[in-house]
């Protein structure tokens, strides 16, 4: 039986600074937007929202493609949406295992009945358009070749351009997992010919998690629209949620309308900055924090290393969670742990959306600097934010 008299905390989260592989700082305007009034998911005024919303998520992903719009959910319903779309039961796939993100899209694509046929890597690593092609000649009936454009548990970068023209060539369709580039990283879904593409608002784009940027080309609508069975999960049904997304604005569900003022606001602050001003910005903070670790003596672990976050191995004799643990109490950083045969060995540092700054390296390199020097480690003070600033004043081209 409750208690009348029974009273509960207010929340008050503590102010972090989020520098792992996710969800990234959010913007005050942001936080400003999502507290504004909640109005009715058919409302005129919600439904000028949504399209205004749409028309800059197509601008972000550089595509004219008109089934582009925001599914209800993280990342991860992103990529359910285009698989459970794309996939019948018997259909065969391509997908590129290099990580957890490659792992996740096969245990998908198989729960949808496909037959998939996984190309593997070791982790961190990142595929040559040879495999690619040598997958697809030993698998002619592919219908799609799933791959990861921005592996978040290892920070492995994968080019696309030459991988779309084997995969078109082929007549399969090429789908991306773009959820820790987009909005951070150059993402051309029209130029580089991708038929679908998932993201999620929690990372580049710097909004609170909650909702999943998609878009559909007309190929791939052609294939959703010819299917011979119905697509398995009704609330990711493209043709039905087309219609709320579309001019006839059917009833599908109670879409969360604040998470899409939220986004509204994250992509107007991104293209005031400009889409190749923020790769630049993103670009050039890596390559300072890539100066200030490597003169630390930390190593990267895939060859191919992603602006938006950075994998380094944690140090012999370094202990991986006690040093989490400080940045986290002592400093308020956060930054991510290794996973699967990467745990306790790496660390995951995000450099994402509102949270990639001059301000966050510099602080970041410090702070570890300090924690690895009470540990024990052999550090020269002040020399990893030193090579950063360096790569600030010159702007020199460290390797990626």
């Amino acid at each position: 039986m409750s208690n009348p008299n029974e009273r509960f905390n207010r929340i008050t989260p503590s102010e972090r600074v989020l520098m792992g592989p996710g969800p990234s700082d959010v913007s005050a305007r942001v936080l400003q937007a999502i507290s504004a009034p909640t109005i009715g998911h058919l409302d005129p005024e919600y439904l000028a929202i949504m399209d205004e919303t749409r028309g800059m998520m197509r601008r972000l992903f550089r595509t004219r493609h008109e089934m582009t719009m925001a599914i209800s959910g993280t990342g991860s319903a992103g990529m359910e949406c285009c698989v459970v779309n794309l996939i019948e039961p018997g259909d065969e796939m391509i997908v590129c295992v290099n990580g957890v993100f490659g792992t996740r899209m096969k245990d998908v694509a198989e729960r949808c009945g496909a037959v998939v046929h996984p190309i593997e890597l070791a982790w961190g690593q990142s595929f040559e358009p040879d495999a690619i092609a040598q997958a697809l000649k030993e698998h002619p009936n592919t219908k799609v070749v799933g791959i990861v454009h921005a592996e978040t548990s290892t920070g492995a970068h994968q080019p696309l351009e030459e991988i779309t023209q084997i995969v078109h060539d082929s007549g399969a369709l090429l789908l991306v997992d773009a959820v820790t580039s987009l909005g951070g990283m150059d993402v051309r879904v029209d130029d580089w010919r991708i038929d679908a593409i998932y993201s999620g608002t929690q990372k580049c784009l710097s909004c609170p998690p909650g909702l999943a940027p998609v878009s559909f080309s007309p190929a791939a609508l052609e294939k959703i629209q010819n299917r011979k069975t119905k697509v398995a999960s009704w609330y990711l049904d493209v043709s039905m949620l087309a219609q709320y997304w579309g001019s006839d604005r059917v009833y599908h569900h109670t879409a969360p309308i604040n998470m899409t003022y939220a986004l509204h606001e994250a992509l107007r602050i991104i293209l005031e900055e400009g889409i190749d001003a923020r790769i630049a910005r993103h670009t050039l903070n890596h390559r300072a924090l890539r100066a200030g670790l490597e003169a630390m003596g930390l190593s990267y672990i895939p060859p191919r290393s992603l602006t938006t976050l950075n994998a380094v191995h944690v140090p012999e004799g370094v202990d991986d969670a006690g040093v989490r643990k400080r940045l986290l109490n002592d400093f308020g950083i956060e930054i991510g742990a290794g996973l699967g045969p990467f745990k306790g060995k790496a660390w995951r540092i995000g450099l994402m959306g509102h949270a990639s700054t001059k301000r966050n390296v510099l602080l970041v390199l410090s702070a570890l600097e300090t924690i690895m020097a009470d540990q024990g480690r052999s550090v020269a003070r002040g020399e990893g934010p030193a090579a950063a600033s360096a790569v600030y004043e010159t702007k020199q081209a460290v390797p990626a």
